[in-house]
């Protein structure tokens, strides 16, 4: 064999292998759904969005929700009978903010019960999606984000604010900025009506109105992490009890790697040492031990 052909065989199996291991990765997710839905007779759902790899080019795609997203869960849901219950492991960072309302005003929707699974972040429009749930199950570290609209790089709620402080202090304000500080308002106020619509059903509508509000009036930076204690103080009924399997099955969404891993550890479970055990008496030659 030439130098060439070698060259060749190494430059197939460089092209290859990522596929191969793609698709057992594939492989070992679809045998976890249809292993949870056979234990469970629950529909699940994944909605997950990491860094995806292009083809064997070698550079990350961030992954949003989208159009697409909203598309194939409707179509879960609508292939699932009403009185079959659904199960949703949620991992993003948001999206679209129309993809996320159509997916939450379904979930809101349904006749059975809707849990969602959030083993570490659901921000943004996963947040609208986790709430829109009968039940959130999350990991105890996991979080969920603000809800306030953003238009472009800037908060709305923050844009409607910067107007009215030049407005109090009698400063002019380009009509460019007072168009967008209309749209602000109105993306403000479209989206705490979707989150108290799907947050009434549940828990009524003063508590609805009131965490609607809270939600998406700006309170926090878009990406301040909202905890489990957090949540729990703002009044949503939040478990913890999240299933070991969960953790296993994000394990089968891998981030792409870019040379030397930033995390490492030995890949164990390292429990609690028992009791120390007392040692044995010794034996005494040619006959029985006596306690001292």
């Amino acid at each position: 064999m030439s130098v060439l052909d070698v060259v060749w065989v190494f430059f197939l199996l460089s092209a290859l292998l990522p596929m191969l291991q793609r698709r057992r990765l594939e492989m070992r997710r679809l045998q976890f759904l249809r292993g949870w839905e056979r234990r469970t007779r629950h529909r699940v759902i994944a909605l997950i969005h990491r860094q995806e790899t292009l083809s064997f080019i070698g550079f990350p795609l961030v992954r949003y929700i989208d159009i697409q997203d909203s598309e194939e869960v409707l179509r879960a849901l609508r292939l699932t009978a009403d009185d079959i219950p659904i199960d949703i492991v949620l991992h993003t960072p948001g999206g679209l903010a129309l993809a996320a309302e159509q997916i939450a005003h379904a979930i809101s929707a349904r006749k059975s019960k809707v849990t969602v699974y959030v083993p570490h972040y659901a921000m943004s429009g996963g947040t609208l999606i986790a709430l829109a749930a009968d039940e959130i199950v999350m990991d105890p570290n996991a979080v969920l984000g603000s809800l306030d609209p953003q238009l472009g790089q800037h908060p709305a709620a923050s844009i409607v604010r910067a107007v009215e402080w030049k407005t109090e202090r009698n400063q002019e304000v380009d009509d460019e900025t007072v168009i967008l500080a209309d749209v602000a308002r109105k993306a403000i106020v479209q989206l705490r009506e979707c989150v108290r619509g799907i947050l009434t059903p549940r828990l009524g509508p003063e508590k609805a109105e009131e965490l609607a509000t809270v939600f998406t009036r700006g309170e926090w930076t878009h990406d301040h992490p909202l905890d489990v204690d957090m949540l729990r103080r703002l009044g949503l009924p939040i478990n913890t009890d999240m299933p070991h399997e969960i953790a296993g099955y994000m394990r089968l969404f891998p981030q792409p790697q870019t040379g030397r891993p930033s995390v490492q550890y030995i890949p164990l479970p390292y429990r609690s040492p028992g009791p120390p055990r007392s040692a044995p008496l010794p034996r005494a030659r040619g006959g029985p031990v006596t306690p001292s």
